[in-house]
């Protein structure tokens, strides 16, 4: 992040913020992000009188949120605060596996109730730790395994990010920690073009009546790479899979005396039937392929009788 001159301060933060909540006040596509990879602390102030001088400026027409630094969520400065309107957490880039989840879980219990989301997890294409001679580099399968964990744990949304872009890495330009591919060839990255397949998922069900749900799981969620993480509606759930391993669950969590059983493949978004089984009693789901990092997928069980299209599709 380094170090650079001060400049905003609680007595010149509020003209400012004013200036541009009433230059792009009208836009109808933003959203207020304070902090910029920041700590807030000692900063609080600072940011409460910008973020007042934009709701005065733009008239609230628009979303306003924090972006803290890594390891940290908005929610430790400014939940309580009426101009925050959703909490926003930096899971980051100092390791793999980062239960990012327990970062949603916790925003997502605290009162008053305010969306959260991860807004900025590991990157694709960024070194582990900034050691890519140690760590190596976090790949397509990491980032699908930040998203899956976060939205199932109550996410609102997701952040995709790639070291590459963010700088605009090109020929003839130093890079920054470590970048080693230029945007324009990173616009092609397979975790880019994965993200499709999150929301396509999302979409396919009843979105707002959705909600994490720890309980589906039958035995130990798992820790580390192998963590389960579930999410269902009334009659259809949602259990997130990272490594390919069998997960016993508890049916009769959602509706229905039939379920209606299916795996979505996160890599290519493409759904297969498993059968309809009874709605009751404990049942364990094996996946294709050998277990481990990279073979990922989502068991999806519907209310038979709703007759839900394929997980994915409208």
């Amino acid at each position: 992040m380094g170090v650079g001159p001060i400049i905003f301060t609680p007595e010149n933060a509020r003209a400012w913020g004013r200036f541009i909540g009433m230059r792009y006040g009208n836009a109808p596509n933003i959203v207020w992000i304070l902090g910029g990879d920041r700590t807030a602390t000692g900063y609080e102030s600072v940011w409460r009188e910008m973020a007042a001088g934009i709701q005065s400026g733009d008239e609230g027409r628009h979303l306003i949120t924090f972006h803290p630094d890594g390891g940290h969520s908005s929610a430790e400065y400014f939940h309580a605060e009426p101009w925050l309107s959703f909490n926003m957490a930096q899971s980051g880039h100092h390791a793999r596996d980062i239960a990012n989840y327990e970062m949603i879980r916790k925003d997502c219990s605290l009162s008053p109730t305010k969306p959260c989301m991860d807004g900025e997890p590991r990157y694709e294409n960024h070194p582990v730790n900034w050691e890519p001679e140690k760590k190596g580099w976090f790949d397509e399968a990491d980032v699908r395994q930040g998203a899956y964990w976060a939205v199932f744990a109550g996410a609102h949304g997701h952040t995709y990010g790639c070291h590459d872009i963010w700088q605009m890495k090109a020929p003839g330009r130093d890079p920054v920690g470590h970048a080693r591919g230029t945007w324009y060839e990173s616009l092609d990255l397979p975790g880019a073009g994965q993200m499709q397949y999150v929301k396509r998922l999302i979409l396919s069900r009843p979105f707002l009546v959705r909600e994490p749900d720890q309980t589906i799981i039958d035995g130990d969620a798992g820790a580390g790479p192998d963590h389960i993480q579930a999410t269902r509606g009334a009659d259809y759930a949602f259990v997130y899979v990272p490594t390919g391993k069998p997960v016993a669950v508890k049916m009769g969590r959602i509706s229905g005396k039939r379920t209606a059983a299916w795996w979505y493949n996160p890599r290519t978004g493409e759904a297969t039937r498993i059968g309809d089984f009874d709605n009751s009693g404990s049942r364990t789901f094996t996946p294709a392929g050998s277990p481990g990092k990279g073979n990922d997928w989502v068991l999806v069980l519907d209310d038979a009788s709703r007759k839900y299209s394929a997980p994915g599709t409208p």
